[in-house]
């Protein structure tokens, strides 16, 4: 958070992170997401490497979806959460049915 701090006191137009939610606490997240995106607001253009890809994706305008340092899938952050692939791969929401009647989660496979 102090390098964040920094970084803003020099009054970049566009502002660089990667993995600026690691190892913090949610409510820490949650605090430097919401002030990302106000500064956004604020007209400072941000480019974001992140993990956490339902945090990314909520404040995001544009995403770009990397697999083994190869871009599989690019668009609207909006379109890129709605993406079954991008939710089964990497929001947790997908369900296979059981045969048995339980619910089970699997990853489904990789990009095509």
């Amino acid at each position: 958070m102090l390098a964040l701090a920094r970084a803003l006191l020099l009054r970049p137009s566009l502002l660089l992170l990667d993995e600026p939610s690691l190892g913090l606490a949610p409510r820490v997240v949650a605090e430097i997401f919401s002030g990302l995106q106000t500064l956004n607001r604020e007209g400072l253009a941000v480019l974001l490497v992140e993990q956490n890809a339902r945090m990314a994706l909520r404040i995001a305008h544009y995403g770009y979806v990397l697999e083994a340092g190869r871009l599989v899938l690019e668009g609207p952050a909006e379109r890129l959460r709605e993406d079954p692939n991008v939710q089964a791969l990497y929001l947790g929401v997908a369900q296979e049915p059981s045969p048995k009647g339980f619910r089970r989660w699997r990853p489904r496979r990789r990009w095509s």
